[in-house]
C-alpha cells in the first residue's frame, strides 16, 4: 500500500449540489426551491417550533401554575438524622458547619430541622429555621434550639 493510492470508500464521498447553474444542470430556475413562497426567497430561517401553519405546541397546551420569585428554599434535617450524627461523631453541638462537613447540606443550603424521630442526647443545634415540634423536642431533651 502507498500513500498516493490511498482512496476514500466507494459511495461515501457525494459530489456537492449545484443549483442555479442553467436549466441543463436540472437545478436551474428556481434552484430545487419550487416556486414562490417563504422557503423560496433568500435569507428564510424556520422559526423554533414552526409546524407549517398549524398551531403551535406551545399555544395548543394550557398555561398553569406560577414560580414564587421571593420563595426562600430550605434544606429540611429531621431530629432523627441529627441524632444519628451526634452518636456517630460523639457531638454536642451541632451547626452548619458539621452537617457541610458529614455531607448533609452543601454550601448555599439554607438548614431547617423538622422534628420527625425523637432526639435522645441533650444538643445544641444552630440552624436558619426550626419547627415548632422540633424546638420543643430539643428543649425536652435538655438541648438548646438557636436560630442563626
Amino acid at each position: 500500500m502507498k500513500l498516493s493510492s490511498l482512496k476514500p470508500a466507494e459511495g461515501s464521498v457525494k459530489t456537492r449540489k449545484r443549483v442555479g447553474r442553467g436549466q441543463g444542470s436540472g437545478l436551474g430556475g428556481t434552484s430545487a426551491r419550487g416556486h414562490k413562497g417563504a422557503q423560496s426567497r433568500s435569507g428564510y430561517s424556520r422559526k423554533r417550533g414552526f409546524e407549517g401553519g398549524q398551531m403551535p405546541l406551545q399555544r395548543r397546551v394550557p398555561k398553569f401554575g406560577f414560580k414564587n420569585i421571593n420563595r426562600v428554599e430550605y434544606k429540611a434535617i429531621n431530629l432523627d438524622t441529627l441524632q444519628s450524627l451526634a452518636e456517630s461523631a460523639g457531638l454536642k453541638v451541632i451547626n452548619f458547619e458539621t452537617l457541610y462537613t458529614n455531607g448533609l447540606v452543601s454550601k448555599s443550603d439554607l438548614v431547617k430541622i423538622l422534628s420527625r424521630g425523637a432526639l435522645t442526647s441533650a444538643l445544641e443545634i444552630h440552624a436558619k429555621g426550626f419547627s415548632s415540634a422540633a424546638i420543643t423536642a430539643i428543649e425536652a431533651a435538655g438541648g438548646k434550639a438557636i436560630v442563626d
